[in-house]
């Protein structure tokens, strides 16, 4: 009996689910419960940047279920440290609390910021400047934070204390601050939109003007880190220095974690008992998360990112370039997204048939995510795959 028939209709049906029951991975590739091979380049939402089952993440936590599963935070976790300080010492930044996923990173920097703000500096301010066609995350407070009325539908009243600003408009920006504002929260690539980079100079000036109207920045890396762009950090790119930066997907190699990291004028923000997660830094997370990050810096995957990305950006140029069913191809580093002249989900639906995984960034953009190890050959393979289905007309 197939999955779907046994199980599927347990499940609350919160997700459009491809007609795929994947059963196995290894590096970029992935199996069905039929034994059909595909080439993956969604890495589950750009989560395994080391491709999937990475040997060496796969020993350490394995080797940590061994001796400790879970202990609450109110105990020191070793892996837990070492993967704070890891992450401290390769960033802007002086702080981490850990979390599990990517929202509840967004939620945790939301707060900080309005509780500096509040019980540091005592100015009252709680207000959160996001963009339009942002997207950070699924809880009340994140939903919010996103500048798409689609995720919304349904789960009114909403928190206030939250204004958008058009995306790489800088006086936009300024015209959304007032003097309750807290913070301005930023992708440096929207990604769920359509894999819109942020322009230079707009991040550098939004930056300069939040130190001057003493507003923090927020910069939510959480699928833009961990060198998907090309560097560890997509800050890095533009020179500027976030007052907190969050993290979740790539950055324990598939296993579920999120990070929220901060300057350390902001350690006052939090007391002990004013945030918390049960199972945030829990060993075998910190386990993980110290072998990825370890092996992102050690075997120097954001550099390879660079180089690769840079290749499949090329390959994708030159073979789309006279194809009227594609009006640009964009990207940082291996987060890459080719919008398409109509709808990009028949395109998708045809590259699953014919054995490459790749995912849409709004309704007209397919997405490139894979692996930081892929190589040129995968590359090759996959964009041959797009030029095919998107020629079929």
């Amino acid at each position: 009996m197939k999955l779907e028939e046994e199980y599927g209709s347990s499940l609350f049906p919160t997700y459009a689910k491809y007609p795929i029951a994947l059963v196995r991975g290894e590096g970029s590739r992935l199996w069905d419960e039929d034994g059909k091979e595909y080439l993956d380049f969604m890495s589950g939402l750009a989560v395994c940047n080391l491709g999937h089952a990475p040997g060496n993440v796969a020993a350490r936590v394995a080797e940590q279920l061994g001796r400790l599963w879970h202990v609450s935070n109110l105990f020191r976790i070793p892996d837990q440290e070492k993967l704070a300080k890891l992450l401290t010492d390769h960033s802007c930044t002086d702080l981490v609390f850990f979390c599990n996923s990517g929202a509840e990173a967004n939620e945790a920097a939301i707060k900080c910021a309005r509780r500096y703000h509040q019980r540091v500096l005592g100015n009252g301010r709680f207000e959160i400047v996001t963009f339009e066609k942002s997207f950070h995350g699924r809880t009340i407070a994140t939903l919010t934070a996103t500048g798409q009325d689609k995720v919304k539908d349904g789960f009114y009243p909403l928190p206030e204390g939250f204004a958008y600003a058009k995306y790489n408009d800088l006086d936009d920006v300024e015209e959304k601050m007032t003097d309750r504002t807290a913070a301005v929260m930023l992708e440096l690539v929207q990604g769920e939109s359509g894999v819109r980079p942020a322009d230079r100079e707009f991040a550098v000036r939004l930056a300069e003007l939040c130190e001057r109207r003493g507003v923090l920045l927020i910069v939510d890396e959480v699928q833009t880190g961990m060198g998907r762009t090309g560097k560890l950090f997509a800050y890095e790119h533009y020179g500027i220095e976030p007052d907190i930066v969050t993290l979740a997907k790539g950055l324990a190699g598939g296993f579920p974690i999120g990070a929220m990291m901060g300057k350390s004028k902001l350690r006052d923000a939090f007391s002990a008992g004013s945030h918390a997660s049960t199972f945030g830094g829990a060993p075998l997370a910190a386990a993980a998360g110290l072998a990825t990050v370890e092996t992102l810096l050690g075997e120097r995957l954001p550099e390879r990112a660079e180089r690769m990305g840079a290749y499949a950006l090329r390959e994708l140029r030159k073979r789309l370039a006279a194809c009227p069913a594609v009006r640009d191809v964009r990207g940082l580093g291996l987060l890459i997204g080719i919008e398409c002249a109509g709808p990009a989900a028949p395109v998708i639906g045809k590259l699953h048939d014919r054995g490459l995984l790749v995912v849409p960034a709004g309704q007209d953009v397919i997405r490139f995510m894979p692996s930081l190890y892929v190589t040129e050959e995968e590359i090759d393979r996959a964009v041959g795959l797009v030029a095919g289905a998107l020629s079929d007309g």
